[in-house]
């Protein structure tokens, strides 16, 4: 381990080759330029990721409130496919990495072909019932009569199109797991970026594009979505990253989609548990109505820009633990992640401070509603009271997905976000009288019960043996 100081000069050297994906190696040399490496490009896919939900929310709030409030109903549903997609690619990047790390890239290739067809099986699935039922969902989500008549459209579309959504992330916790970050961000660079130009289009229309309202917003995700996975599929059969699919791959193969299910169950359970207290959170919080329901939404847009780079860098955390058990080094697995964990903690505290201070002003760029203001910059500022615990929370949970221990973080969520966090959004907001801000305040407690749970479990070290 280096423990020398890196120039100015060398960290922008680093910076090239962390987005241009020529470090390919792992699970040697430097800890730190490793975490730089791979942190690098998942830190920029995610800030892109982010950039565009706040790009997205800052055109949708200019047609009205309750198309904002449209995209946080259906966007906490859309967190349930989310579930199933992040579980799954819990388990390919876990397996693939492992599977790296053994110097064994054609099995890393069969596990990428297999994950790709659960995807699409389960996508599927949830197509039929988004376009089937876009009504009834905004309905059972607390939607008022009005907002339900103009937002349906969105959710119909985002539902019925959530392929693009479940591939997109699969294919890059591919790509992550086996060191080419670069390329997955890449990917959301296309799919973003094309996002950012579409929406306006859409939304506003253009020339013979007629204006679709918030409907349009859907239109253009999905056609920046699916665009990028076309580009992910091109990559991946045409080699240019370390994984590559032949045609003769193109079958399924039962023990690998097993392994696969098997290692996914869990982070399927943990994100399943995770999204869908989120989805009682906005339920409640459409008890005190859409504006304050608006201001709730686009306080969640600005915290995942933020948490998103957090995010970024707990993704290089997984892939490190992965490979470098597969490389039969947990210490060097266990360094990794207490130097990513400290990186992101810097991180996320020199955040927390910016939007304690600056909470009102940041809400009055996305709208000027005094009620979405006052909503929005309180959410902003509890919320950012505990970020230096998501920081720890983040990067240490996602080490034990890494490691393809997905069942800890499953039963560390399954304490914290369903016997603590709703009991108490719902005591504290509703029986109690606190409103929106019981909702905000239960959010911080679980997430620094979720850090500290993490930490005490990290250190007991069983997850250096699992296999996978």
């Amino acid at each position: 381990m280096q423990s020398h100081k890196i120039s100015l000069k060398q960290l922008i050297q680093y910076f090239k080759i962390a987005v241009t994906g020529k470090e390919q190696e792992f699970t040697s040399g430097s800890i730190r330029k490793a975490v730089f490496m791979l942190s690098i490009p998942m830190i920029l896919e995610m800030l892109m990721e982010s950039i565009f939900a706040l790009v997205d929310i800052l055109y949708v709030s200019k047609v009205s409130v309750n198309a904002v409030a449209t995209i946080g109903l259906t966007e906490s549903v859309l967190t349930l496919v989310y579930a199933v997609a992040i579980g799954l690619s819990m388990a390919a990047t876990a397996i693939v990495a492992r599977r790296v790390g053994e110097k064994d890239i054609d099995g890393a290739s069969k596990a990428a072909v297999q994950v790709i067809f659960l995807g699409i099986f389960v996508s599927l699935f949830i197509s039929a019932i988004g376009i089937a039922y876009p009504k009834q969902i905004l309905s059972l989500m607390g939607g008022e009569p009005d907002l339900i008549s103009e937002g349906f459209g969105y959710t119909k579309i985002l539902l019925g199109g959530n392929l693009t959504v479940m591939l997109l992330f699969l294919i890059n916790a591919v790509f992550r797991g086996a060191g080419n970050a670069s390329v997955a961000m890449w990917t959301l660079v296309l799919s973003n970026g094309l996002n950012i130009i579409l929406d306006p289009i859409f939304i506003f229309g253009f020339g013979p594009i007629e204006a679709h309202g918030v409907e349009g917003a859907a239109i253009a995700t999905t056609i920046g979505r699916g665009t990028a996975v076309l580009f992910q599929l091109g990559i991946l059969f045409y080699g240019y990253s370390k994984i590559k699919i032949v045609v003769t791959d193109l079958v399924i193969r039962t023990k690998i989609m097993f392994n696969l299910i098997k290692v996914s169950l869990g982070g399927i359970g943990q994100f399943f548990i995770g999204t869908s207290s989120w989805v009682f959170l906005m339920r409640i919080m459409s008890e005190f109505g859409s504006e304050v329901l608006a201001g709730y939404t686009i306080a969640i847009r600005v915290m995942m820009f933020t948490l998103m780079p957090a995010w970024g860098m707990s993704n290089a955390a997984a892939a490190l633990v992965g490979q470098n058990l597969g490389a039969l080094q947990p210490e060097r697995a266990e360094q990794s992640v207490w130097k990513t964990s400290k990186y992101c903690a810097i991180f996320m505290g020199l955040v927390s401070i910016v939007y304690l201070l600056f909470a009102p002003q940041i809400i009055l760029v996305f709208n000027t509603t005094p009620e979405v203001v006052k909503y929005g910059s309180l959410c902003l500022r509890i919320l950012a009271s505990g970020y230096i615990f998501y920081a720890y929370g983040m990067v240490m949970i996602n080490a034990f997905n890494g490691a393809g221990d997905t069942k800890t973080p499953t039963f560390i969520n399954f304490i914290c976000f369903w016997l603590l966090q709703l009991p108490v959004a719902y005591v504290l907001a509703l029986t109690f009288d606190f409103g929106p801000v019981g909702v905000f305040s239960a959010i911080t407690f679980a997430e620094v019960f979720i850090a500290v749970i993490a930490i005490f479990w990290f250190k007991k070290g069983a997850w250096k043996t699992v296999k996978v």
